[in-house]
């Protein structure tokens, strides 16, 4: 039972038992992958999919990381819509609320705005293969780049305006929003302002400091924010909320979040 009728608070698990890790966690939601996230190929139906389907744990699904929606290379941008389809209709089978895709980037010399229509084309193939996407695709902001779609929101607000239209939901991760030069006071109505909505927070502090261009994730109580103000900024989100922490202090970053939507509650 979430401590808000309105949030859930979990974690990033592994991917062959979610409901054990969750459970040593505390998580009310779990995210996971469904194939090797360093992978091309194609999610095998889940060992625990009946399972995880009965539990009252909120699933979300990670896409894998080598895939690139924005890129100017054909060889990779052609077989990252492929492998989106076939992880989105994935995790729709399992009853999952939504699959995250990092922003991706196009390459050194190249324009931001290609990567941009190129998002808009993977809409496009996706409304006109199978009348769009089976469960929500949550776009996640980035660290790291200055050729990245999703790393500075003005540039943020530019892709809003070009994929606004199919509904797109929005994951927002703090360590990547601090370590890419955004300012965490705020950053709650700023992304609202461009997208209308975030689905779900990433949060997690920050190993580097701020703008460093660095994604490494570190537990509330060991990174460079400070934890009670992370912890404060993500319960008033409003949404679901995932740390994609290291294990250890896992179970400690999910109790103080909760701590502080019980407060807010």
């Amino acid at each position: 039972m979430s401590p808000s009728q309105n949030v859930a608070v979990g974690a990033h698990v592994d991917s062959v038992d979610p409901l054990a890790h969750a459970e040593q966690v505390g998580a009310e939601i779990v995210q996971f992958f469904l194939a090797d996230p360093q992978d091309w190929k194609a999610p095998k139906p889940h060992e625990h999919a009946e399972a995880i389907m009965a539990s009252d744990i909120g699933v979300y699904i990670h896409s894998p990381y080598v895939l690139n929606l924005a890129t100017t290379n054909n060889r990779i941008r052609i077989p990252s819509r492929k492998i989106v389809a076939q992880h989105a209709e994935a995790a729709a089978a399992i009853g999952a609320k939504g699959l995250i895709v990092h922003g991706g980037h196009v390459l050194k010399n190249d324009d931001p705005a290609t990567g941009i229509v190129n998002w808009r084309k993977a809409f496009l193939d996706a409304q006109e293969k199978t009348g769009g996407y089976p469960l929500p695709i949550l776009i996640e902001n980035t660290a790291g780049g200055t050729n990245a779609i999703a790393r500075r929101f003005d540039r943020l607000a530019q892709l809003w305006d070009a994929i606004g239209e199919f509904d797109p939901g929005f994951c927002l991760d703090t360590c990547h929003a601090f370590a890419g030069g955004e300012e965490l006071e705020g950053i709650i109505d700023r992304v609202k302002a461009i997208t209308g909505r975030i689905d779900l927070i990433h949060a997690n502090n920050s190993r580097d400091e701020f703008d460093s261009g660095a994604d490494r994730h570190a537990n509330f109580s060991s990174g460079t924010i400070d934890a009670q103000e992370l912890a404060t900024l993500v319960a008033s989100a409003g949404c679901d909320v995932l740390v994609e922490t290291p294990a250890e202090g896992q179970a400690e970053d999910i109790a103080l979040i909760k701590a502080k939507v019980l407060a807010r509650a």
